[in-house]
């Protein structure tokens, strides 16, 4: 699948800044406000953010496999 590069650093600042701060924030508050599933919601933020790193990381690889052979 091709993306924008637009859409790809979009995703690529989400996976970086966004989910992991927000399982964070999830977790600290949680803890303090006594929030229900505090755990199972911040491993959940953590496992989405681990996939979305793994498919950008392999968008990455492909597209430097393309433009290393348009280059040569």
């Amino acid at each position: 699948m091709k993306m924008s590069n637009r859409l790809y650093d979009i995703l690529v600042y989400v996976a970086q800044i966004i989910l992991p701060a927000l399982a964070t924030l999830w977790a600290a508050l949680g803890k303090i406000w006594n929030w229900p599933l505090v755990p199972e919601i911040s491993a959940t933020i953590c496992a989405v953010d681990a996939f979305m790193g793994a498919l950008l990381k392999i968008s990455s690889i492909q597209y430097n496999k393309a433009k290393n052979a348009e280059e040569q």
